[in-house]
């Protein structure tokens, strides 16, 4: 498959610019080209010679020209020529198991190490995946056949995901099934109710939460409940939260602002009036995403608003 069957795929949707077929393939999870300049130009300049598509530059007063382009009658049948050919099949390309084929010269800790970064890196890639299905920002919705179609496409996406997070956890459990391997990330928390409004209470975690990871941890628990709404308590949080300087609580927080997640943490008044960190409780709890509690009904009554 080449960069010019997607390019007429996109035309045959909507007349764009060179800029915006190279966002498309940036946000999209499928069309899988790196969208640089050089290689949908490149392609763009041989579709027109071959009068795939065509050209008009557009004039704007306060912002520079632009040329769009337009599939033509000879590149929609070269489209549909090539959506009827024969399916490829899917090529397996995984950089992991070729590291794991060789793990054997681990100790049990070390290689339930990797298996933890690498369920992390396919936690991380599902909520992206996750994210962008929710906003559908570049799906056509032409009809409803179309739109069914795209749902799909995305549900193969985080299906793949879903089953190599499944896959790694029962590599890990037949591996580990007769050693003591250190558990970590185990967290205890409950799903509440208030008004029909459903939130996940984090109570305590094996660990202490301290890094982007633990944070995408529970963006993705929020999401595998249905739910953008999350409360944790100061149980949860590693004592380095609290310090500005080690800029962990700002990651964490940003992180829950990417990814849509209302957050609220409990925590004990002597540690909200401590020096700098006043200063940020303040400033954090003028936002509508992310503030901090004395008590558990505060948070409540915030996400109720």
């Amino acid at each position: 498959m080449s960069i010019k069957s997607a390019i007429l795929g996109i035309l045959s949707w909507k007349p764009s610019t060179g800029y915006e077929l190279k966002k498309i393939f940036e946000d999209s999870s499928f069309m899988y080209w790196s969208g640089n300049n050089n290689q949908v130009y490149k392609a763009l300049i041989s579709m027109e010679d071959e009068e795939l598509v065509t050209s008009k530059v557009i004039h704007q007063d306060n912002s520079p020209s632009k040329k769009i382009y337009t599939i033509t009658e000879e590149g929609l049948k070269e489209l549909k020529e090539w959506v009827i050919s024969s399916p490829e099949a899917p090529e397996i390309k995984k950089t992991f198991l070729v590291q794991l084929a060789w793990s054997d010269m681990l100790s049990n800790q070390e290689l339930s190490e990797i298996l933890t970064k690498y369920e992390n890196e396919i936690k991380s890639q599902l909520i992206m995946q996750q994210e962008k299905y929710r906003r559908s920002i570049h799906s056509p919705n032409r009809n409803t056949r179309e739109s069914l179609i795209w749902e799909m496409i995305s549900e193969n996406i985080i299906s793949t995901y879903n089953n190599e997070l499944n896959w790694i956890r029962g590599t890990r459990q037949k591996l580990f099934e007769n050693e003591t391997v250190e558990e970590k990330d185990k967290m205890n928390y409950q799903i509440r109710e208030i008004e029909n409004k459903k939130y996940i209470e984090l109570i305590s975690t094996t660990e202490p939460l301290s890094t982007e990871n633990d944070a995408l941890n529970l963006v993705a628990l929020c999401w595998e409940h249905e739910t953008h709404v999350l409360m944790i308590h100061y149980a949860a949080l590693s004592e380095d939260f609290f310090k500005l300087k080690t800029k962990i609580a700002g990651n964490i927080i940003q992180k829950f602002i990417n990814y849509g997640i209302k957050a609220a943490v409990i925590i004990p008044q002597e540690t909200i009036q401590k020096g700098r960190f006043k200063e940020m409780v303040m400033e954090t709890n003028k936002g509508n995403h992310f503030r901090m509690y004395e008590s558990k009904e505060e948070a409540e009554k915030w996400f109720l608003n």
